[in-house]
Order: structure tokens, then C-alpha cells, then sequence
């Protein structure tokens, strides 16, 4: 029941947000019909529409035309500011990540300028593809890595298994749409927007040991960056921000 002067529409919101968060509507599930949730919560479709818009605005649910509203699938964090495989990090947030390998050859690289490792990856996560990523690693480090099983190993862990420990990294993270050859594997459609992490890996001798690119499905993935007082994190020119 609502509080004392708390409006219907809120009070709708909150117990259909306790439902969505104890799981009595499961992740990605369909909520009942509008009309439906309107003669339950005994008030008008438009009443109940203004409960359905703040738990939109709030990310709880999505609002599909046509199909219905469903509750939004869990997030993967994205955490900048942390020199680790994408893989590590989502497990260490208590998410199964799943990795499949498309390709693993040595061919010419124009980073590189000449022979290089690449190493294209698709990570799925809740049964969903959700990150298309591309590595590159030159020859001089490349050559310990073609029998590496990378459905189980990290790059990062991979490399420094075979000596080549890395020190720092550089990441542009930048909105996109899903082009046509990333669509297809992770059954999106062309356009869906993305996030588009570049990243530059080097070495303790400052060499470039890995060069990433990972399409990233904006509808899976939240971005965070942690900030202190005394520590800038992350810096912003313009509209586009760089970790």
C-alpha cells in the first residue's frame, strides 16, 4: 500500500522493483501484460505507465514496442583502471564467462609491421555473446603463445606465463554501432550500439606486447571508473573519454 501522500505510480514502481530484485520476475523475463498490471495494482493504464517509466529510467526493465517489457538482464561492470584480462575481471565479479575462440594464426600485421599472433575471441556471458574482441601480439612473443587453449587462459595470464610480464596499458573506450562482421557473432542486429574499448599493452621495457580491440554490446556492459580525492582515474576532452 502506499505511504501517506505518496503517489500511486510510486508505490506501483517499488513493489515491482522488490519483485525484479528478490527474483520473483527473473532477469530478462516478461512482466505481465500492461492492462493485466493495471487491473492487479487496481489503477489506469496511465497510472501504471508512470511506474513502468521509472523503473525504466531506474534500468530495471526494458520496454520493447511490439513485443512487451521485460526485466533487464544482469550487467557486466567495466572496470577502468585496472591492468587485467576482461575474462578475470567479470569472473572475479561472480559472473560465468564463457570464451571462444574464432581464429589463432600468425599473419601480417600492419601495427606491427610485420608478422603477429592474432587472437579473435567471443565472450559469452548468462548464455548471451556479448564482447567481440581482436588481439594482436608481435612475433618476438607471439610464437610461445600458438598452443595456448585461450577457451581457458587469459592473454595477460598466457604472456607472463611465458616471461613476457606487462607493466601498463592505454584504453580508449568510445560509443559505436555494431558493424556487420561483429553483428553476426553475437547475433545482434547491424547498428546496435556498442562500446568500443582500444587498448595498448606494453611491457617492463615499455615494448607493445598486445594490441586489443573488443566490441562491447551496450545493452550488457556498465562502465565504471573509481575515483579518490588525491587520484584522477579518468580524463575527459570534449565528448570522448580515455582511461
Amino acid at each position: 500500500m502506499p505511504r501517506d501522500g505518496e503517489p500511486r505510480y510510486r508505490a506501483i514502481a517499488t513493489d515491482l522493483a522488490a519483485k525484479i530484485r528478490s527474483g520473483f520476475y527473473a532477469p530478462g523475463a516478461a512482466l505481465p501484460a500492461q492492462r493485466d498490471l493495471s487491473t492487479a495494482y487496481g489503477v489506469t493504464l496511465m497510472t501504471l505507465r508512470q511506474a513502468l517509466r521509472q523503473l525504466s529510467d531506474e534500468g530495471l526493465i526494458v520496454q520493447q514496442p511490439g513485443r512487451g517489457t521485460f526485466v533487464s538482464p544482469p550487467h557486466l561492470a567495466y572496470r577502468l583502471g585496472s591492468l587485467r584480462s576482461l575474462a578475470d575481471d567479470l569472473r572475479d565479479q561472480g559472473f560465468a564467462v564463457a570464451t571462444e575462440v574464432i581464429s589463432s594464426a600468425l599473419t601480417d600485421s600492419k601495427t606491427f609491421g610485420g608478422r603477429a599472433l592474432r587472437l579473435e575471441r567471443v565472450r559469452t556471458f548468462a548464455g548471451r555473446p556479448s564482447v567481440h574482441q581482436v588481439s594482436w601480439v608481435p612475433a618476438p612473443y607471439a610464437a610461445a603463445l600458438l598452443e595456448v587453449d585461450f577457451t581457458t587462459t587469459a592473454l595477460y595470464t598466457a604472456l607472463s606465463n611465458t616471461g613476457v610480464p606487462v607493466l601498463r596499458a592505454t584504453e580508449t573506450v568510445s560509443p559505436g554501432l555494431l558493424d556487420a562482421a561483429s553483428s553476426a557473432l553475437l547475433a545482434e542486429p547491424k547498428d546496435t550500439p556498442v562500446f568500443i574499448s582500444a587498448r595498448q599493452t606494453y611491457t617492463v621495457d615499455d615494448a607493445l606486447a598486445v594490441s586489443d580491440r573488443a566490441v562491447i554490446l551496450g545493452s550488457a556492459m556498465q562502465i565504471r571508473a573509481e575515483r579518490a580525492a588525491t587520484a584522477l582515474s579518468m580524463t575527459w576532452s570534449g565528448t570522448t573519454a580515455t582511461a
